[in-house]
């Protein structure tokens, strides 16, 4: 028996990670960033191969990622998750810095940032496994707590697009 509902117990935080080359920013929406190890700190981040951003990470090697808020709106969300940066400027109206790395720190609806360089990738199939080394990080609004997958879905109702490292989808099987 495969009861994939049962994945959806898992907790993962809402973020934003993102990317810049060629003087290109991009960034999308991903809830699979995980903390490795301490020492050094890594972190993992699965990241969808038909995304813009994975081809910007994989080309710069280096990213970050924006932990999303709570209280961050379903459009801001769906800004960065249902649009291609192919087709949109996903930073035109969105405040941010950019970080050490040159890579944009989104500031808004956020509670926090990590910068990190990669030092390992894996392929995965649909998506790729970057492993990445923290070179910064720090807190952006104290206070406010961090989204989580499960609020996204049960409290905001939110959908999880086909790309998403956590889609499932829903067959009858699973719809019962």
């Amino acid at each position: 028996m495969l009861d994939t509902e049962s994945l959806f117990k898992l907790c993962y935080g809402m973020c934003i990670i993102s990317a810049q080359s060629d003087g290109k920013n991009n960034g999308c929406i991903v809830n699979t960033v995980f903390q490795l190890t301490p020492e050094p700190p890594m972190i993992g981040v699965s990241v969808n191969k038909e995304s813009l951003t994975h081809d910007y990470i994989a080309r710069s090697r280096v990213f970050t990622v924006s932990v999303l808020a709570q209280t961050s709106p379903k459009s801001f969300i769906g800004w960065f998750g249902f649009r291609s940066g192919k087709d949109v400027d996903k930073f035109s109206n969105v405040k941010y810095r950019l970080g050490e790395t040159g890579v944009p720190i989104v500031l808004e609806n956020t509670v926090s940032f990590i910068e990190a360089e990669v030092k390992n990738d894996m392929d995965l199939g649909s998506h790729t496994l970057f492993v990445a080394e923290i070179t910064a990080c720090g807190s952006l609004n104290d206070g406010v707590e961090p989204m989580t997958y499960s609020y996204y879905r049960d409290v905001k109702r939110g959908r999880t697009p086909k790309s998403a490292a956590t889609y499932i989808e829903k067959t009858q099987e699973t719809q019962n």
